[in-house]
């Protein structure tokens, strides 16, 4: 075991006051540079905002263990949202900004969010009403139809921030939806001590080098846990400068890694893909100061970060985890003895791994018999950043969280010298750039077309998103299966999911393959792609 010691002690640590430790130790720093103003926000100010809009929030009704919903692009506004919503007693769940009306309202009414901080062109067109548990609207920069401005949370109020009534091992600092391994996204109850502790975890040494002395460039999305916890928890916990990008631009991206000295960024493959084709066409900049990048949220092809290498001089770091562990459980390394940049690495800390043989997957992690070193088999793990579990959803925690183990559904293999390799999925989920798509989200939108009698959704291996979701229909007597037929489907789903959820090609069938008991056989739909 190479990694034995963690960053500090997480016990009864909240995330909020690992971050204002931080403001006041390194209060006269550049904490934030948020690129979409140009405003540039100290330690020191970071930290008296926090404070101000916890105090806001709390005027604004918020009480303890009630949720806030962030539904920001990458902004100082999210940052400072969700570190005053934890300060403010209250459970933040973060929306992706490019959620359609029918995503927002499920994740509103799902987690039963109080209050909502968003912004005018986030929520146009969308309906907010009939929520039964929303009770104000806050807009930031541009103000939507019925909603209050931001800045008057900001205003000096004479109420003061709750103290915390539990410990930090049972009040959660972040519900997140993921995908799960099936149906519908599902609330992750993250606990700031499964958060801080995942931060130890790889702020330990042998574990990640970031260091209080980075200038780190991330344009991936901060509501993703991924921006969340692995860049924007430990930049502002080591008094980093953290620069932000609403999203990805080669151009702005290699614009700013010299105009901010930027000496490292976290990556998922299709911007490391375009990254390259960008070096390759002389539009990436020679002079910069990249060390190092860290590449997750989807499997990264062996030979993409030895291209990268060679391309930029910058080494990749890969990773591995998911929104149920807050999110990392292994890390690769970067000493050469050591750099493996196709393998996630080693276990972090105190995150103990088995590799159970698929025959074994019915039977408890301590009993299960796990497979020959290089042989395949399905990742379970623990430890301290595990889940408390699935919001509301006690048959969904009690399916991967057996005993204390969390059964990943992701099939690795571990080799001699202690490197794992993803090399396959048990579950069902699709991974398009980094981003989980829930076939069985997809297939409910679809069936709710009068012209579809049934459908299955899967993913196809695409070179630069990783995954494209593919959706296999039948269609009710009536109905013609041509190209106008497709274009209409895909323009339904677009009109009711975000669009990195929408398939990418509809194909026709006379019926779509199912068991005894009805459930979709995903495997057979894969073979018809080949």
């Amino acid at each position: 075991m190479l990694r034995t010691q963690l960053y500090a002690n997480p016990e009864n640590v909240f995330v909020h006051n690992a971050i204002l430790t931080s403001c006041s130790r390194h209060a006269r720093k550049t904490a934030l540079v948020d690129t979409s103003c140009r405003r540039r926000i100290t330690y020191a100010e970071y930290g008296e905002t926090i404070e101000r809009l916890a105090r806001g929030m709390v005027a604004a009704g918020v009480k303890p263990g009630e949720v806030v919903a962030i539904f920001l692009s990458n902004s100082w506004e999210f940052c400072v949202s969700y570190h005053a919503a934890t300060l403010a007693g209250a459970i933040p769940t973060l929306l992706n900004p490019s959620y359609r009306e029918r995503e927002v309202r499920y994740q509103l009414q799902n987690s039963g969010a109080v209050l909502l901080i968003t912004d005018a062109g986030n929520v146009k067109g969308i309906d907010l009403s009939g929520l039964p548990n929303l009770r104000r609207v806050f807009c930031t920069r541009e103000q939507g139809s019925g909603s209050e401005p931001f800045c008057n949370l900001l205003r000096p109020v004479g109420t003061s921030s709750p103290k915390p009534s539990q410990n930090s091992q049972s009040t959660l600092a972040a519900l997140p939806y993921s995908s799960g391994t099936t149906g519908l996204p599902k609330g992750v109850m993250l606990s700031h001590y499964n958060l801080i502790a995942n931060v130890y975890q790889f702020l330990g040494p042998g574990g990640t080098p970031l260091s209080g002395d980075d200038n780190i460039l991330c344009f991936l999305p901060l509501y993703h846990i991924y921006g969340l916890n692995v860049i924007l928890n430990p930049a502002l916990t080591l008094g980093a400068t953290l620069v932000l990008l609403p999203r990805f631009s080669v151009e702005q991206v290699a614009g700013f890694v010299t105009q901010e000295s930027i000496t490292m960024m976290p990556l998922v493959p299709p911007a490391m893909n375009a990254l390259c084709l960008a070096a390759e066409a002389g539009q990436f900049p020679k002079d910069h100061r990249v060390l190092w990048v860290k590449s997750g949220a989807a499997p990264l092809a062996p030979e993409l970060p030895r291209r990268f290498t060679a391309l930029t001089g910058i080494l990749v770091l890969q990773g591995y985890g998911m929104t149920e562990a807050s999110p990392v459980t292994h890390a690769g390394f970067l000493e050469p003895d050591l750099y493996r940049p196709d393998s996630i690495g080693h276990p972090l800390v105190q995150t103990e791994c088995r590799v159970m043989a698929p025959e074994q997957i019915d039977e408890p992690a301590e009993k299960a018999a796990e497979v020959s070193t290089g042989q395949p088999g399905e990742l379970v793990m623990r430890g301290p950043q595990f889940m408390l579990g699935y919001w509301n959803e006690p048959s969904a925690t009690a399916a991967v969280l057996r005993d204390g183990w969390y059964w990943s559904g992701d099939i690795v293999t571990r080799d001699a010298e202690g490197f794992f390799r993803v090399v396959d999925r048990r579950k069902e989920m699709i991974k398009y750039k980094g981003f989980p798509v829930a076939p069985a989200e997809v297939e409910a939108v679809l069936l709710e077309h009068p012209a579809v009698r049934e459908c299955g959704v899967v993913g196809r291996p695409d070179a630069a998103a990783g995954e494209i979701p593919v959706a296999f229909v039948a269609l009710r007597d009536g109905f013609a299966p041509d190209k106008k037929m497709e274009e209409a489907l895909c323009g339904f789903v677009a009109d009711h999911l975000t669009s990195y959820k929408q398939p990418r090609e509809v194909h026709f069938v006379d019926s779509v393959p199912k068991t005894a008991s009805g459930k979709i056989l995903r495997r057979e739909l894969r073979q018809l792609l080949r």
